[in-house]
């Protein structure tokens, strides 16, 4: 309106002064146009110092009537390889001259040796998601049959593993794989290449089994046992894998819409194979990944996880040491598979995984044998993680100096990634 003033006709009478008509009718000037939205932030990288909260004890659910013993016995076994780090030397000696601690003797143990740390996400949540994983066992043979006709393949000779952290020590926590071409350095064969034999593999044959589902499986869970013919157990675990990044072929069952979400659990995927067992390798390709096995002797305690001990059925978590060093004890909040119940447990952080990513992502160790599946194969949880750190444990220290040098990713997946999406 102000412009069309300005632009009317003069009066007559009287007359009155006014701008000159060009400056008048000059066109207002556009309106200054806001500045673009700053763009958020980068996400800090995940790490003790950015990724953990102190807390307090009282913010944990259950903790006055948590059973510690179990815990208490996994993370002893666990100073075996921490006791010569000199964050954890204090903490384990301690933790080695407690005489028959009763839980009143262990909680005030775990309160006093250490600080309470709640993890959380880059973007400033707490929960997260916890999946399970268990000690699978296959039957086999030492030799192949037309009944044990799936080979589980040893370390090939062929594999080449580059590690450029002492020329870039930033990337110390990654490990390339491949093989020679010529003169050039290539990705190693894939698993689809693998299985149609045209990787240089014969010969590094560990043993045979009855099923290529049940092997993917073994591979997912990077350890099993194998019954043998013979009545013979061995035990194998994971020796290297081919460095192709891992695929859930749960996700890709959903994606194909053969499967919903919640149909995709390792049982799930078992009844679809059965249905459609003219797919299975078709569905296997998708994940390129490959692990290759070493045998252990199969009267141990159980198998050894990323720590380099063996896992304790119930108490040991893999976790992403990025955010929580391996060997820390870790308090879980979460659900029992498939159900509401709540699942408020001590546990030590004993393992690591490839699709364990994350700094609120946990995987429940539980144990061996089908039970021990059923439940690992059910399990997808909302839940919470504390870490317990001794105190003036250093933040700062990056995932391979305040574990044992264990790289991200570098065991085995879990498999509730490789079975939901």
């Amino acid at each position: 309106m102000i412009v069309l003033v300005g632009c009317a006709s003069a009066p007559k009478s009287p007359p009155v002064a006014r701008a000159p008509a060009a400056a008048a009718c000059e066109p207002a000037a556009a309106p200054t146009p806001p500045p673009p939205p700053a763009a958020a932030p980068a996400p800090l990288p995940i790490t003790p110092a950015n990724n953990l909260r102190l807390a307090a004890w009282g913010d944990l659910p259950g903790w006055p009537d948590e059973s510690l013993t179990d815990a208490f016995v996994a993370f002893l076994h666990g100073c075996l390889i921490l006791k010569g780090k000199p964050e954890w030397q204090t903490v384990c000696a301690d933790a080695a001259t407690l005489p028959a601690p009763d839980q009143a003797a262990l909680k005030q143990f775990f309160e006093r040796a250490f600080a309470l740390y709640a993890v959380v996400n880059p973007d400033g949540s707490a929960q997260g998601l916890i999946t399970g994983y268990y000690e699978p066992v296959l039957h086999g043979s030492r030799r192949q049959s037309a009944k044990y006709r799936q080979p589980v393949y040893g370390v090939p000779d062929d594999l080449l593993v580059v590690d450029l952290s002492e020329v870039y020590p930033d990337l110390k926590n990654l490990r390339l794989r491949g093989r020679i071409d010529g003169r050039r350095v290539v990705p190693y064969y894939t698993r689809a290449e693998i299985d149609a034999g045209k990787a240089p593999v014969a010969g590094r044959e560990i043993l045979w089994v009855e099923d290529s589902l049940e092997l993917f499986f073994l591979q997912v869970q990077g350890s099993g046992k194998v019954v043998l013919d013979t009545g013979e157990v061995v035990r194998v675990s994971y020796a290297d894998q081919n460095g192709h990044p891992y695929r859930s072929v749960g996700r890709v069952l959903v994606e194909r819409g053969e499967l919903t979400l919640d149909q995709a659990s390792m049982q799930g995927i078992k009844a679809w194979a059965a249905r459609n067992p003219d797919k299975v390798t078709d569905l296997l390709d998708n994940n390129a990944s490959y692990i290759f096995f070493r045998e252990q002797p199969a009267d141990g305690p159980g198998p050894n996880g990323a720590l380099g001990i063996p896992l304790t059925p119930g108490r040991s978590l893999a976790v992403d040491p990025r955010a929580v060093p391996l060997g820390a004890p870790v308090f879980l909040s979460a659900t029992w598979p498939n159900s509401q119940q709540p699942l408020n447990r001590l546990m030590v952080a004993q393992d690591t995984g490839g699709a364990i990513k994350g700094a609120v992502r946990g995987d429940f160790y539980w144990g061996s044998g089908e039970e021990a599946g059923a439940k690992a194969g059910r399990m997808r949880q909302n839940g919470r993680m504390w870490a317990l750190l001794p105190t003036g444990f250093p933040l700062a220290a990056t995932a391979s100096t305040a574990a044992n040098g264990v790289p991200a990713g570098q065991g085995r997946a879990s498999l509730a990634a490789s079975c939901v999406p």
